[in-house]
């Protein structure tokens, strides 16, 4: 590989992860608004925010939580090994936090079917009948967590695609960049979860 193409391709590298930092930092933004709402309307609502998230399945969440926090370790583990060039331990390392990732979308949707099958979902006569308090938690938790499922989601294709890039020897020992991209993107949905979870099921 000539010099200029070593540069070039360092200044890519070096592009790529200055461009996913100002995107988590836009996304920090974005969660840590939503979270100064919530702290806000709780302020307000104390009692029934208190009551509401008794509705709640902390062992789920709980579960979750771990789940994501083993995802974090796979993912890193992942970065690690395709530095020293072990391209299917890699592979196995991207599928386990892909699989976690799954698990936790469809822990969520029966959460949700849950909620949704008692009423407790936004503008239902049964929260309506509870007073605003009560909607306002449950509409904070749906959309809050319905972002972060989101993103989930993207996490996951992001990682999909940065497997078949490792399958095709389009990220190797020697560039990698697309993978750590994909760990740091995989970090931040973690660490927006590691909030969420105390905000909705542990605060009293």
């Amino acid at each position: 590989m000539s010099q200029t193409a070593v540069h070039t391709e360092h200044f890519d590298a070096t592009a790529s992860k200055i461009g996913m930092w100002l995107f988590i930092f836009t996304e920090l933004l974005l969660f840590g608004g939503l979270f100064i709402v919530y702290s806000v309307v709780r302020f307000m609502h104390q009692d029934a925010f208190h009551l509401a998230a008794q509705e709640l399945d902390v062992v789920l969440g709980a579960t979750n939580t771990g789940l994501l926090l083993i995802s974090s370790m796979t993912i890193a583990m992942s970065v690690s090994a395709i530095q020293f060039g072990h391209k299917k331990f890699t592979q196995i390392l991207i599928i386990i936090t892909i699989l976690i990732g799954l698990v936790f979308l469809v822990n969520k949707y029966f959460e949700w079917s849950v909620k949704i099958g008692h009423g407790l979902y936004p503008g239902s006569p049964v929260l309506q009948g509870f007073g605003n308090g009560d909607t306002l938690f449950f509409g904070l938790y749906f959309f809050m967590t319905g972002l972060h499922a989101l993103h989930i989601v993207a996490g996951v294709s992001i990682l999909g695609w940065v497997l078949v890039r490792v399958n095709r020897n389009g990220i190797h020992a020697g560039h990698f960049v697309h993978l750590e991209n994909g760990a740091l993107y995989w970090h931040l949905v973690d660490v927006i979860w590691i909030f969420l979870f105390p905000l909705f099921y542990l605060i009293s």
